[in-house]
């Protein structure tokens, strides 16, 4: 068992090897196949021959591997690749399962045609979908990009549709080259190593596919194992990407808020810089024609068109009833608002109204109103007297903030969802092998038991050693403990019954020798009980291999019978000598003595039934219907009941022709013994009418074996 042990761990070692090569060599297939585009400058992206391939003769683990590493490998260079990773795994868990299920076949050209359809519409429809929401909907520069511009201009799509349909016919060039190469690679590569290179993890002997089928079928009450691991896996990784998302996300924000901030200071400075406090009630009363106002008005329109994010630059000077605009120029938009006009409060700046009024400084103010979402900074402008004269303001558009926002998500979630499918199909492989098949085959193994010979429970115990469960935890722990309380109960089953045999064979060596208590109170009948009861056996024998009454003539039946037939004089322990000893014929009034040996036989096992309790119920069960009813006849004229055809008995009909054949043949005090012939001819005779004719036909059937009986001496 030890060597074998070694064995397999051999064999784990070697398969780990294996993966690890495939591994590599799909990892390295992915490198070149991009190198490969890039050189030649082919409008391909050839990154998933390598995973497609690790995961058709490996499995999804080496399969998912390398196309996430093959992503985060790519991402050294353009980080953007990272982004895709989720797709590249997604179509290495296809892959494996086509494999699988045998769709890399060129006889089956149709399999490879849905094979390459279905990674089309991942790594190109997908892979669409996911670059507009990474980077907007706008054309941006990829290799489908002047395909897409063409379908475009074509007219019949819009710019969202036109990239889909370019990135589709792509991919699907891309993906037919992957699927031809590795289904080239699959049907070229010999079964013998495929099924070296294929990962698996077992640690323990591994199962055939009938024996996993099985198990498989096998229902749990409620969520099974394998359910319970992927909701608790899946739940602790969503929950973590929830609550890691959530902070980046926040930290993201203020950090893109306070980024506008600074630039937005350093615009207002530059505006409170431009104003002359000392000439802003002039620059309100003329306007346009107060000297140097148009100057000023076209520096801070330069600033408004300086960049896309600064929406608006104004001056204006807070009174009581209003905001006077001193400068407002206009935008690519909208035009300015003239010099002197009165603008109401927004209601953001409701708050720090009194603060503005008396001219003193006011933190950002981040407002979603008639404007849209803006960042408002106000400086306040002061006098050479230190009055603060009015307030250089800047407005700051947001909304690219929430696109930024949007798009970075997008790339959390593009990066986490590869993450999480393959740290998900890792942790159920994982249990798989460590946890869920090492408890099934337990499981299994257990349901199997067999108890009905010592071969057999033998054979059982040699099959659960031959698990060889080598989780190195504590389900190793729990199968050696599973082995021993194993070998441990069939010690104890095996000694149960070799005390069963001794109590079985005390028992019916204590029924004979009651039996013989009986029979040695009349000289006459010699071994009577002992032939009786083979004769017994003979009959329910034969009636089984001549298919009679089959449904009645279990082992168990058959082994009361034969044991308790013995007993079936019992009631003669109440006669007395004198009748039943007496060398003639018996007087009517004794008679009727005689035949009460019926009834009292099955009172003497009726108290013993009430005596003994069990599973020996059946057993004296039948002693007592021998007892009783061995004297009824199948015409119903015998006694002491009058009970007629299979109300009586079985085992009582059975009786009734071995005790007449008996006593027909045995010596007696007032008789002698017919010859066998003649015995035959009366139990034929009487068949039908004595006796139940399928039971007297089997006995006659039996003839030689009921001979050799009667000849025997089975005295003690």
């Amino acid at each position: 068992m030890q060597a074998q042990g070694n064995d397999r761990q051999k064999v784990r070692q070697s398969r780990r090897l294996y993966a690890l090569a495939l591994s590599l060599i799909g990892l390295a297939i992915n490198i070149l196949g991009v190198k490969l585009a890039l050189g030649l400058k082919l409008p391909l992206f050839l990154d998933n021959i390598g995973s497609a391939l690790a995961a058709a003769l490996g499995g999804n683990v080496p399969g998912m591997a390398v196309g996430f590493l093959t992503n985060l490998f790519n991402g050294l260079s353009d980080v953007s690749t990272v982004y895709y990773a989720a797709l590249t795994v997604l179509i290495a868990v296809f892959s494996a399962w086509f494999a699988g299920r045998g769709f890399y076949d060129f006889r089956k050209p149709w399999k490879l045609l849905v094979v390459i359809a279905t990674f089309a519409l991942i790594g190109g429809g997908l892979g669409s979908v996911l670059t507009w929401t990474l980077y907007g909907f706008s054309f941006g520069e990829s290799i489908s990009t002047p395909l897409a511009r063409q379908i475009y201009q074509a007219g019949t799509l819009n710019e969202f549709w036109s990239q889909f349909a370019a990135d589709m016919l792509i991919d699907l060039a891309d993906k037919t080259i992957t699927v031809l190469i590795v289904a080239l690679v699959y049907n070229l590569l010999p079964e013998s190593l495929k099924k070296k290179l294929f990962f698996t993890g077992w640690q323990q002997t591994p199962l055939s596919e009938k024996s996993r089928a099985a198990m498989d079928e096998k229902r749990s009450r409620s969520l099974s194992l394998r359910s319970k691991i992927i909701i608790l896996v899946a739940a602790g990784m969503i929950v973590i990407a929830i609550g890691i998302t959530t902070i980046s996300f926040i930290h993201f924000r203020h950090a893109a808020i306070d980024e506008q901030v600074n630039m937005a200071n350093g615009v207002v400075r530059v505006v409170a810089d431009a104003v002359d406090p000392d000439r802003v009630d002039e620059f309100l009363e003329l306007g346009e024609k107060a000297e140097g106002y148009l100057g000023i008005e076209a520096r801070l329109g330069a600033l408004v068109h300086s960049s896309d994010d600064i929406q608006y630059v104004y001056v204006y000077k807070i009174l009581e009833d209003g905001c006077h605009v001193v400068f407002d120029p206009d935008t690519s938009a909208e035009t300015g608002a003239d010099p002197g006009d009165v603008i109401d409060f927004d209601n953001a700046f409701l708050p720090v109204l009194d603060t503005l009024l008396a001219g003193g400084e006011i933190d950002p103010i981040i407002s979603n109103e008639e404007y849209g979402w803006l960042l408002s900074i106000y400086k306040p402008i002061y006098d050479s007297n230190g009055v603060c004269q009015c307030y250089a303001c800047v407005d700051i558009n947001m909304d690219h903030i929430a696109v930024s926002g949007y798009q970075f998500l997008a790339r959390v979630l593009s990066v986490f969802l590869g993450f999480f499918l393959l740290m998900l199909t890792l942790a159920i492989w994982l249990a798989e092998y460590n946890i869920i098949l090492p408890i099934n085959t337990m499981d299994v193994a257990t349901g199997r038991f067999a108890y009905n010979s010592e071969e057999a429970r033998a054979d059982t115990v040699e099959r659960i050693k031959q698990l060889d469960i080598r989780t190195g935890d504590e389900i190793e722990n729990l199968y050696h403990s599973f082995v021993k309380t194993t070998e441990n109960t069939v010690q104890y089953i095996e000694h149960a019954q070799e005390q069963n045999e001794v109590i079985s064979k005390l028992q019916n060596g204590l029924i004979l020798v009651l039996a013989d208590m009986v029979e040695s109170r009349d000289k006459c009948t010699g071994d009577h009980v002992r032939k009786t009861a083979a004769y017994t056996d003979i009959i329910m024998r034969q009636m089984k291999a001549e298919g009679i009454y089959l449904d009645q003539l279990t082992d168990e039946f058959i082994y009361d019978v034969v044991n308790s037939a013995p007993l079936h004089d019992i009631g003669k322990i109440q006669v007395s000598d004198a009748i039943l000893n007496k060398p003639g014929k018996l007087t009517d009034e004794e008679f009727e003595i005689m035949k009460t040996h019926t009834t009292a036989g099955a009172e003497v096992i009726e108290h013993a039934m009430r005596t003994v309790s069990g599973d020996d119920s059946g057993y004296l069960k039948e002693a007592q219907n021998l007892a009783h009813y061995h004297h009824e006849k199948w015409n119903g004229r015998g006694y002491p009941c009058g009970l007629s055809g299979e109300d009586i008995p079985l085992s009582a009909r059975i009786m009734a022709v071995a005790d007449v054949f008996d006593a027909l043949v045995s010596k007696r005090s007032y008789k002698d013994g017919f010859p066998f012939e003649k015995a035959m001819a009366i139990i034929e005779e009487g068949s039908g009418s004595h006796f139940d004719p399928k039971v007297a036909s089997a006995f006659l059937h039996a003839s030689d074996e009921v001979r050799r009986v009667m000849n025997m001496n089975m005295g003690v």
